[in-house]
Parts: C-alpha cells; structure tokens; sequence
C-alpha cells in the first residue's frame, strides 16, 4: 500500500494505483514530497498528541519510505513505531531512515497488503496513522472496520484524506490559456475515478469519513486541516520538487491535456527558458492536508 503523501488530487506520480509502479524508484520522490510537507504534518501530529498522550505501539498504516513514521518516533519518544506497507523497497528505506536518525531501535516494518497485514501486529495499537492509504483500497468502510478492529480499547485511529490540491504558480503565468492547475486536477479526479473504479472489491462510497469512521464502531473526537504554506521565493529543494512533479504530472496526464497545455507545461519544464520553473520567482507551494480522528470505545 505504498501511497503518495498528497492527496488524491495532486498529479504528482499521477497517483499511481495501477499496480505497474516501481515504488523502490519512486523513493526518493516520496521522501522528498513527505520531507517538503513536514511542517504541516508537524501540526497535525501535535495536534494528536493533545489527544494521544503516551502510545506504546504506534502503527503508520501505508507508510511509504517511513517519513512520517520518524516524525511519530519524534513526537511520541516512549513508542513503539510500525511502518506497514506493501512494498518492500520503500520498506528498506524507512528502515534506513530509522538507523540513520536514531531511533531504529523502537522501529520495526511490516509488509503485506493492508489491511489484512494488520492481523500480523503482535498487540493492538495506540494510534493507528492511515495517511491517503484508505483511498487505495476498494472497500473502504470494511477497510476502516479492520483498522478499527486492530486499536487496542481507547486507541485512536487518524486518517489523512481529503484537503485542497496544492498549488504552485499563479492562476496566469503570463503565457498558456490561465487556469491549468484548475485543468491538471480535472484530469487527475477522472484518473482517480476510474482507478477507484477498478480496483479489487471497488464499493462506491459517499466520503463522509467521521460517519464511516462511525460506522466502524469509533467515536469521531475531530477534523481539522493543516496548512502547507511555503510562498516564493522557494528554496531549491522545494523548486526541484515542484519540477519533479509536473514533469511527472506530464507523463501522466499528455492524453488527457490538449495542445496548448502540453505546450505550456513544456515551456515551464524547459531549464533554458527563463519563464520556466527553473528561474521563475513566483513558484509557491500551498496545500492543506486534513485529518479525521476517532477513538475505540473503552
């Protein structure tokens, strides 16, 4: 269940749910995205933490490289931490990323398809993290009911779906018809669509997630949004990221774009063109990630 750590409305990787991706490839793309996005995600575990006071086993559900998983270590230094995904490669890395950072020796990984790897953990959770992992299985609310059922009583689970797709140049760049973030997001909601559509056990479902977190035997106890606010001038690292993925945003989504707009993301991804993201002053990156928390009834 390796999961992009932005939401399903972001082009970056297309939001690959095919099953053809070289997750051990897409590594350091996701470390980078997640690393990027660790101010908000930052706010959100504190957020948590008000709630969650000293978990002994925390699971990071879809765990990707295991970034977050690190910032859980960070946040609670008394737990536990298990980064569950399906790919082994990503795994590797957030075992990497536990030795380097110190705290390898309360870490462990788990592998296998979710949520039925989560029959594995030796005990119940404290705090089971499901970061844009849900929306990659087909029966969500049986999915939410499995997670549910692995927290230990009074256990919260928290997952991060939804938000606001981010954004990283004006609505009007000064070349191009204006608009074409507003017109990439169109194409990734058809793409997403009809990966949803397609995928094993696909269940249609309303996304109200605190009535299905309800529906999974939880109490809802808060939604709240994170803002990701880094505004031009961006530091390299965040301007490599934004290039990474609108390039891959242009492999993806060429068939679903028309000319004009293949020409412009061209221009923006040309490093001679001054106009282009390479050297263009105004590249931001805003985006809100939101989390919903429910706890396991004691």
């Amino acid at each position: 269940m390796a999961h992009e750590h932005h939401d399903h409305h972001h082009p970056h990787q297309g939001h690959h749910h095919d099953g053809d991706v070289d997750w051990g490839a897409m590594a350091a793309m996701l470390e980078t995205e997640a690393e990027v996005s660790t101010p908000a995600y930052s706010h959100a575990l504190a957020w948590l933490s008000k709630e969650v006071t000293e978990p002994g086993l925390v699971v990071d559900a879809g765990s990707g490289p295991g970034v977050l998983s690190g910032l859980f270590a960070e946040t609670f230094p008394g737990a536990r931490v298990i980064a569950a995904d399906s790919s082994e490669p990503l795994l590797e890395h957030a075992r990497a990323r536990a030795a380097r950072l110190g705290y390898a020796d309360r870490f462990a990984t788990l592998a296998g398809e979710l949520p039925g790897a989560l029959r594995e953990l030796e005990y119940p959770a404290d705090l089971l993290w499901a970061s844009r992992s849900v929306h990659h299985l087909g029966d969500q609310r049986a999915a939410l009911a499995a997670f549910a059922e692995r927290l230990a009583p009074g256990g919260t689970l928290a997952i991060l779906e939804g938000g606001l797709a981010p954004r990283f140049l004006p609505r009007d760049i000064g070349f191009g018809r204006p608009g074409l973030q507003a017109r990439l997001d169109a194409a990734q909601e058809d793409r997403f669509a009809r990966m949803r559509a397609e995928l094993p056990g696909a269940v249609a479902e309303t996304e109200d997630w605190p009535a299905l977190l309800a529906a999974a035997g939880l109490k809802h106890t808060g939604t709240r949004s994170f803002l990701l606010d880094l505004p031009a001038p961006v530091p390299d690292r965040v301007r490599a990221h934004v290039v990474a993925v609108l390039t891959r945003t242009r492999e993806i989504h060429a068939d679903a774009l028309d000319a004009g707009d293949r020409a412009t993301l061209d221009r923006l991804l040309d490093p001679s063109d001054e106009r282009g993201l390479h050297h263009r002053p105004d590249v931001f990156l805003l985006a809100a990630h939101t989390v919903h928390r429910a706890v396991r009834p004691v």
